[in-house]
C-alpha cells in the first residue's frame, strides 16, 4: 500500500512536470510568430534578426527538454 502511494505520487510528479514540454512548444510558437510579424512589417530587417529567432527558439526548447528530463528522473530515479 505505502509502495503503491510512492509510485503515485511519482507519476503525478512526472506528469506535472511534463506539462514544460507543451509551455515550450508554445513559447516556440510566440518567438516565430513575432519574428513572422515584425519580418512583414520590416522585411529588409528580417535578414539581421534572424541568428535572435534561432537563439530564442533554442532557449524555449531548452526549457522543454529539461522539463522532460525532470519527468524523467522523477519516473525512473527517485
Amino acid at each position: 500500500m505505502e509502495g503503491d502511494i510512492a509510485q503515485l505520487g511519482q507519476f503525478i510528479g512526472a506528469g506535472l512536470a511534463a506539462i514544460g514540454s507543451g509551455a515550450a512548444a508554445i513559447g516556440v510558437g510566440h518567438v516565430a510568430g513575432n519574428f513572422l510579424a515584425g519580418a512583414l512589417r520590416n522585411p529588409s530587417a528580417a535578414a539581421g534578426q534572424t541568428a535572435t529567432l534561432f537563439i530564442g527558439i533554442a532557449f524555449a526548447e531548452a526549457l522543454g527538454i529539461f522539463s522532460f528530463l525532470v519527468a524523467l528522473l522523477l519516473m525512473f530515479a527517485v
